[in-house]
């Protein structure tokens, strides 16, 4: 029987390019977005279960969950940026829907996997969360978004552990300049910590896709906590 796994923010981006991989891998893929265009547009006529749901309302994500017979992995992906700016200039209203998506959403999608995962027969399952190199250090002006990664590792954490008595592994893919239009501006120039504006390298998403491939196709026996995936050159080792 071919393992399931759940995707959301699997309408653009990261999401999709593994959305994809796992399909092409054969496995059995639930995709999740507020956009049934998007997501149908990813499964490009594969065979895939379209699930449309906010992951930050509550009610969206136990419906789409509530779907789901068995989940063998959910990749907790959905994540949205805020513009850049010194914390004085963030409205609050951004901040917060940022977190309604970043943390809050995060948090309702692993609540319901581990839900199913503890319950479903043979129990156990594996939790991959979208962390970011901002999961370690910030880029300028980027509170907000910071802040939400540093949640994320912090549920990490604690998954990872209150996971072992079902058999439920978590784990955290850090990911740096992967190419989607989320990170198109770093082709053209973004800031730096000296104020300067420079061109960052980027990699092609698809190593993304396989990393999580990778982690999501181990034994429950083992677990990868966390992983980092960078463009090789971008500023994050180093005095740039």
């Amino acid at each position: 029987m071919a393992k399931s796994i759940l995707i959301t923010g699997a309408g653009a981006g990261i999401g999709r390019a593994t959305a994809r991989a796992f399909l092409a891998a054969g496995w059995e893929v639930a995709l999740l977005g507020r956009r049934e265009a998007a997501l149908r547009e990813t499964a490009a006529g594969a065979e895939a279960r379209i699930l449309v749901a906010d992951v930050g309302n509550p009610a969206q994500v136990e419906a789409a969950f509530a779907s789901l017979t068995r989940l063998d992995v959910l990749f907790n992906n959905a994540g949205i940026s805020a513009k850049p700016a010194p914390i004085d200039e963030i409205a609050v209203e951004d901040w917060l829907a940022l977190c309604q998506t970043n943390i809050t959403g995060m948090f309702l999608c692993a609540r319901a996997a581990f839900g199913l995962m503890r319950r479903q027969s043979p129990q156990g399952g594996r939790i991959i969360n979208n962390g970011s190199i901002s999961a370690h250090v910030p880029r300028p002006g980027s509170a907000p978004y910071t802040m939400s990664k540093h949640a994320v590792t912090g549920l990490t954490r604690s998954l990872g552990l209150d996971g072992r008595a079902f058999n439920i592994a978590c784990g955290q893919i850090d990911i740096g300049n992967a190419l989607t239009e989320m990170a198109a501006g770093f082709t053209k120039g973004t800031a730096q910590a000296d104020g300067q504006i420079r061109v960052e390298p980027v990699m092609d998403v698809g190593h993304v896709a396989t990393a999580v491939l990778q982690m999501a196709e181990l034994p429950l026996e083992v677990n990868v906590p966390f992983m980092t995936i960078m463009a090789r050159d971008m500023p994050f080792i180093g005095r740039g």
